[in-house]
This record gives structure tokens, sequence and C-alpha cells, in this order.
């Protein structure tokens, strides 16, 4: 709570909490936005950042305070603290009556809606989106068709679920309709073939009649003796009526468009496992959908995939020019690719783009601004909004804190792959995320992530061997609809080029220019978060001005930009929580930094930005400090107090740093400690500091020197550790390493390990990643054996000068996917590479040519067998 706030905090925010509800839910009716009740959600918005602000300058004043009460100082403070608790009244209660208002107008309008019959809207728009528009001439189905229809008949007995997961407008629909509709399929399920479409607001009920209703009309008996009324019928009577039909026969059900993560629970028990190779086939958009079906059966997922481009140009031209064949003509070839492209595989678009284009004349000029347009078109034009519409559902179905997290995802650029680590930060330091108790907030808000690629909103562009998602992007036709609703709502803004539409209250601020006009125009008084995504040079007069300008920044990312210093009076950011110069040009921190108390995240990675000021030891709530390199000599006796600290990246230690090592051992809340340039008598140290680290997940440690040996046999068993990555001579393997059953990921280098010490590592029941480095291993032969290393995807061995061969035994590494192998030069054999029936990818650089010769006709081999694969899989 506020001292002495006239409204309580939790009043406050749970009139926030309950305005943005209010204008997710009701800012759309049927998919169609009304222009005044926009605008009054739109006010009742920037009312509310009016008091969010407030609140946030209280926050910040009565942390602030003066210790000794009594001298004029505190005087001054009082009268200021006054003014401003009157403020905040004054804009609460001037924001609860403006919400009271709207909420009456908006029950008022939507009786007059519905007396109108638009609430049908979106019924209306999911039927279009799963009629079947271009079923008949639909391009790159034959492969998944015959995939799926393998699923269908194959001789197993057991039940199975068959997902057909993947965002909208890909087709699910029309996929699973043409899988319905082969005739070998519904005379192999001749008992029982039905097609279900489920509706977004079903009750099982619903179902299980409909599905009674196919039985009584398939059935020439239960046609004559069913019950009278079914319609009268509760759950578990109907359950129960449709799994006595069901038991002795071989049925296939089809259920289209499940939005419902609990339906196959909630349906399962009328559905039995008869062993007589029954089948139900589901499309969903939610791959949550399918793994909860994997709860309590077998299932099998198909993920629906985007068309290559000459898929999509031909389903284009076949739309777009049906009367000539679908031949595309030379003087428009160059401008249809650039809209196919600006597709991005997806059908639903290049028909509906296809189809208007087909009405309209040849005329080259006309389809060069549309293409240039094609983004606004999507928005506003009539027989484009289908496109928009259909993502708008999907958000719609959101809770109210996803949306937050998915919206802020319009302020990156588009094609722009994300990292997640930056993403959840920028929420955490939003306050999107809530605090559960016993949880840190970065595991929630990774569990938020994973939520929306779940449900095919947020897509992996780039996924390590072992499963770990390390980048991430928006569909750029669904940032089209994200960026829309962040203006209509003042979440956030991506200025680019000219962009003149800047009026208004903005709360978040994306950077691609480096107009300072235009930077000069932008009303920035209320800016919470600031990105730059510019290729040329910050001038030296807008970085300045940051601080004055941006008063309320809580995040403030120049990641990858030219910026060349930090201004002097960063520190007057008081409220921010996230700060990167990650991959910038800066030298130094200015000492003001010390004075950003709510700071949570610094990240000088790829900065010359090394020697760090001893004011970062003020920074009582910075959890990640991230560098390269870093000295923190300056932090000495300060750095043992910055116990909110969870990653420690990239620390040097000098030859004197024993105490510094002593001092971390105080961070007891460490999740990730890298350490560089260790000295050979620092080790026992070392060991006391980790030793204390109780919830440590990542260590890093890297010795000054390769013949530097460090003492790590006295450690205890840092039984959270899921990383560990040791550049250093090592005497022998620490007995604690083998007993890490959380370790995920393992690189060693100048270790100098025995084929004794490698064996001790093979039964880690979670490895997935291994690095055997630089002198990492001493032997003339490395021998992999049966039933090692069991659930290891990637193996990367390198530079070690005395190996000769490599034998795997069949059993041994049998889930590796990645294998590579650089400058190894005495590399003679590699045997057993063919039992490895996972790999997909086997990579040798900088080795012998004798075995160069030997290693060629196997990667081939696994590249073709990998082709063949994406081939039929698409």
């Amino acid at each position: 709570m506020m001292r002495g706030v006239p409204i309580e905090v939790e009043d406050v925010r749970n009139l926030l909490e309950n305005i943005q509800e209010f204008t997710d839910n009701v800012a759309e009716e049927g998919g169609i936005m009304e222009e005044i009740e926009l605008r009054d959600k739109k006010q009742l918005r920037e009312a509310a950042f009016l008091v969010e602000d407030a609140i946030d300058e209280y926050m910040i004043r009565e942390e602030q305070k003066p210790p000794d009460p009594g001298c004029a100082c505190e005087i001054i403070d009082f009268i200021k603290t006054m003014i401003l608790r009157h403020q905040i009244k004054c804009k609460f209660n001037h924001l609860n009556s403006q919400f009271a208002v709207n909420k009456e107008i908006h029950c008022f309008s939507e009786q007059e809606s519905r007396s109108r019959g638009n609430k049908k809207a979106t019924t209306t728009l999911r039927n279009l989106l799963r009629a079947p528009l271009y079923r008949n001439d639909i391009v790159g189905f034959e492969a998944p068709k015959a995939k799926l229809i393998g699923w269908l008949l194959k001789e197993k007995e057991e039940r199975t679920v068959i997902c057909v997961v993947g965002m909208t407008g890909l087709g699910k629909t029309t996929l699973a309709k043409k899988v319905y509709d082969k005739k070998k399929v519904t005379r192999h399920f001749d008992d029982y073939c039905v097609w279900i479409t489920v509706s977004q607001s079903y009750t099982v009920e619903e179902l299980l009649r409909q599905l009674l209703s196919n039985i009584y009309r398939q059935s020439e008996y239960y046609y004559h003796h069913h019950p009278q009324d079914i319609s009268e019928m509760d759950r578990q009577s109907l359950a129960i009526e449709v799994r006595n039909y069901l038991r002795q026969r071989r049925y296939a059900i089809f259920f289209d468009d499940v939005w419902n993560t609990n339906f196959w629970s909630e349906i399962e028990f009328a559905l039995p496992d008869n062993m007589n190779g029954s089948r139900i086939l589901i499309t969903t958009l939610k791959m949550d959908v399918a793994l909860c079906c994997e709860r309590s059966s077998f299932v099998e997922i198909h993920e629906m995939q985007p068309l290559n481009l000459a898929q999509s140009f031909y389903l284009f031209n076949t739309k777009a020019f049906f009367d000539i064949g679908g031949r595309c003509p030379s003087n428009l070839r160059d401008v249809c690719l650039d809209m196919v492209i600006k597709c991005k595989g997806l059908p639903l678009a290049i028909v509906v783009i296809g189809r208007m284009l087909s009405t309209k004349d040849r005329n080259a000029f006309e389809w060069h601004k549309l293409s240039e347009n094609i983004h606004s078109e999507m928005i506003n034009n009539p027989i484009l909004t289908v496109i928009t519409q259909s993502y708008g559902l999907v958000y719609d179905d959101l809770s109210s804190y996803l949306k937050l997290c998915l919206l802020y995802c319009a302020i990156y650029p588009e094609d722009y792959e994300i990292k997640p680590k930056r993403l959840i930060r920028h929420w955490i330091a939003e306050g999107f995320i809530k605090h559960i108790s016993g949880r840190t907030l970065e595991k929630i808000a990774e569990e938020h992530l994973q939520e929306l690629i779940q449900k095919c909103l947020v897509q992996k562009s780039f996924v390590r061997f072992g499963g770990k998602v390390k980048g991430v992007c928006i569909h750029s036709l669904f940032l089209v609809l994200l960026r829309q609703k962040a203006r209509d709502y003042s979440f956030c803004k991506f200025v680019i080029g000219h962009d003149r539409s800047l009026c208004g209250i903005i709360r978040r601020l994306s950077i691609a220019t480096t107009s300072d006009d235009l930077l000069e125009s932008i009303e920035s008084s209320h800016v919470r978060s600031l990105l730059f995504f510019t290729k040329g040079e910050l001038s030296e007069s807008l970085v300045k001005g940051i601080p004055t300008k941006y008063k309320l920044l809580k995040v403030l990312d120049f990641e990858n930009s030219r910026l060349l210093d930090v201004p002097e009076n960063v520190g007057d950011l008081i409220h921010l929580k996230y700060l990167s110069f990650r991959n910038t040009h800066i030298e130094s921190i200015p000492k003001s930094i010390g004075k950003l108390q709510n700071l949570e995240t610094l990240d000088l990675r790829q900065t010359n930005a090394n020697e760090l000021p001893k004011e970062i030891s003020k920074l009582g709530k910075l959890q990640h400090l991230l560098g390269d390199n870093m000295s923190l000599i300056r932090l000495k006796g300060g750095i043992g107090g910055m116990e909110s600290l969870q990653t420690l990246r990239d620390v040097r230690i000098d030859e004197d740093g024993t105490d510094l090592i002593t001092e971390l051992g105080k961070l007891t809340q460490l999740r990730k400690l890298s350490l560089i340039d260790v000295r050979e008598g620092q080790g026992i140290a070392l060991c006391s500091t980790i030793n204390e680290m109780q919830h440590l997940e990542k260590l890093y440690i890297e010795a000054e020197s390769k013949d530097a040996a460090i003492d790590l046999s006295f450690v205890s068993f840092p039984t959270m550790l899921r990383k560990l990555r040791l550049q250093a001579k090592l005497n022998k393997l620490p007995e604690w390493i083998p007993k890490l059953e959380n370790l995920v990921d393992l690189s060693m280098s100048y270790s100098q390990l025995t084929e004794v010490a490698l064996e001790s590592l093979q039964n880690l029941p979670c490895l997935s990643v291994l690095t055997l480095g630089d002198c990492s291993y001493e032997g003339l032969s490395l021998h992999f054996q049966d039933g090692g290393f069991q659930n290891l995807k990637e193996l990367e061995i390198r530079w070690l000068s005395n190996l000769e061969s490599i034998i795997i035994e069949k059993g041994a590494l049998p889930s590796l996917k990645r294998l590579t192998f650089i400058n190894i030069p005495n590399l003679k054999t590699a045997s057993g590479i063919d039992y490895l029936e996972n790999l997909d990818v086997l990579d040798n650089y900088l080795t012998p040519t004798e075995f160069d010769k030997i290693i060629a006709p196997l990667a081939k081999l696994i590249k073709e067998k990998v082709l063949d694969y994406e081939k039929r899989r698409y």
C-alpha cells in the first residue's frame, strides 16, 4: 500500500485492470470496430495512462523520501507530496466516472447491436474461414494428405488421435476435408465416419447430440429404436449411448476447428478404445490442444506449413488469371511476385488477393500501387479485411494478460527475429507479468511466451536441436492486425520514414528513422518504452534529449543501433527498469547510472564499456548485469550488496581478484554466473562461492590460460545446474559433474579428460548438448559405448590434436541429430555413424582429406534422407 494515499493502490490497480479488460473485450462487435466506440475507448485508455503515470511518480517519491524529517527540505517535499496526492485523487475520480459512463453507453450499444443481429458477425466470419474456399484447386496438399491418410489407415490397433495444427489461414479445414472425402477412408471406416464442426462456444452435450444424430441416421436399427427425444438426455446418458454404439465398431470422427484446450478430456469417455484401429482427427490452431490429447492417448501431430514461393505463385496465378489458364502476363510478373512474397505462404491471403485482382483491370501501375499499400488495404479494403479479421478472432480469444504480451510484439520491425530473453525482460519491465508466489517473473513470462507459441500466434524462427527456442517472430500479416490494434489502443507506435500520424498520447515508441524533425514532433512525456532500430548514426542532440523528454521511461533499448556515447544525465530516468546498449559503440558508462534505483536489467554485451563505475553497486534492484570481459574491480566491497542479482555475465577476474570471488558468494539469488581469466590459485575461493548459490542454473568458468589448473573438487552438489561450460585445465573430473541430473548442456575445453572420465558422463539423464573442445580429451580413440548418452541431440568435437579414431557402438547416441567435427588434424576414421538413425546434420571442417573422403558419402546420404523427409512433410 502507498503511505497516506487517499485511494488504496489495490483500488487503483483494480480499476486499471477493469478498464484494460473492458476496452479489450468490447472494442469490437462482430469483428468490426465502431468509430465512435473506438474513440471513446481510446480516450478512456489515455485517461488511465495518466493515472498510471501519477501512481508511478508517487511510488518513486515515496521510495526516495529522506529518512530525517524536520528540515526545510522535508517541508517542501511534504507540500509536493500533498499536491501529487490531490492530483491522483482527482484523476482517479475522473477516470472512475468516465469508465462508468463508457460502460453504460456500451450496454445500450450492445443491446442495439443484438437487436440488429450484429452478434452473429463473429460466427459468420468463422464459418466463412472454415469454408473450403479453394478446396478444388489448392496446391501443396498432396504430401500432407497422403501422410494423414496413412495415419488413418495404418494397421495400428490402438485408438489414435490425429491433430492437424497451424495458424489461421493455412488450410487446416481444407486439408482435413480432402482426407475425409476420400472414398478409401470412408470405406475403411464403413461402420461410422463422421464430420463434426465444433463451435467456439460449444457444449459437450451439443457435440454428443450431433454424434448421436449421425448414429441414428447411419444405423437402421438405431433409427427405429433410439430414444424419442435426445434433447432431454443429460451428458452422462448421451456419453453412454454414444459409447455403447461405438464399442464394437471401427470408427473415424473428424472434429473441425477445436479451440478449447480441455476438449479431449471432455469428450474422450464417449469414444472407446476398442483396439480395432479407430481414429479421431482434430483440426486446431492451438498446439496445446494436441499436447493435452497426449496425456491419455496415442497422438500423431501434423504441423501445417506455409506454401513455398513456387506453390504460392502458382496458386495466386490460378486465382488472378483463371480466365487465361493461370498464366501470368510478363508485364505483371514482378508485381505479382512482390504481392505473393508479402503473403508469406498463407493460402487464405493468396486466394483472397488473387480473387480480388481477377476482377480488376490488368494495369501494371495500379497493381504496383496496391502492392505498395497491401498491408493498409488489409485493414481498409472490405474484400481483404477477411485476412486480418481471421487473426482478430484468435486475438479476441486470448486472456487480457496474453493480449498485452502479444501487442508488445508490434513494437518490433517486420520479419525481425526477437530474442526470447529480450522480449520477456521487456514484458517484465512494463509490468505485464504478475507475480506468483514461489516463482520468478522470468519463469512465468517464459510460460506466457510458450503459450503464445502453442497457439500459433508467435512463430519459432530459431530452435536448437535440443529444443531450446532461441528466436521468435510474428507473421507479417498478423503484424498488420497487431499494429492496427496497437494504434487504436494508443498502445505503441512504430515510426519509420516520414510518418506523421503521431498525435495523442503515445505509450511505447519504436524508432526506425534518424529524422530529428520527426522525433522532435512526438509527444514524449508519457512514453514508457523506447526502442531504436535505426541503421544510421543517432544524433547527439537526440540522445542527449532522451532523459529530459522521456522522463517516465521503463524500457530504453539501443540494441544494434549506432550509438556512440551514453548521455551523462541518463541517471535522471529514475523509472527505468530495462537499459540495453548491446552491440553499440559506447566505451564508458556515466556515474549517474547509480541513480537508476529501479533498474532490473543492464545489457552491455558487444560494447567496449568494460570498466564499470563503482556507482553500479548502488543498484539494489538490478537482476541482470550482462557484459563482455567486465571488470568489477571498482565494485569491490559493494557488489556483495547487490542481492537481487540473478545473472552476472562475463566478469573478468584480476590477479588480486580472490576477494572479489569471495564477495560474489553473497549473491545467493544468482541463476547464471560467468567468470573469465580465473587464476590457478583461486579454485578454493571459487568453490566456496559456488556452494553459496543454491539457485545456480548456468555456470561458465574460463581460466586465464589453457595451462592454468582450476581445482573444482570442493564444489558441493549444485542440484539446479542445467548448463556448464568449463574452459580450464582439470587435474581430474570433479565427482559432482556426473551426478548433475538436470544438466542439459556441457561444454569443456583444456580439461584433458581421460577415457574413464568421459565414460562417467554417458549416463547423465538430461544431457542434450555436449561440446568437447580444444584439449578437452587426451586419448587417441574416442569410444561411445552401447547405451551411452541416450538423450544427446548435439555433439561437437573440435581441436583435439591427439584424436585418431572415433568408435560409435550400436545403441550409443540414439537421439543424436547433429554431429560436428572441427579441426581434428590426425583423425582417420569414425566408425558407427551409420547407426545414428536420427542424425539430420553431419558437418566436418578442417579435417584431414583422407577423413573427408570417408565421411562424404555418409554426409550425402544423411542430406538426402533429410531432403526426402522435408519433401514428404511439405
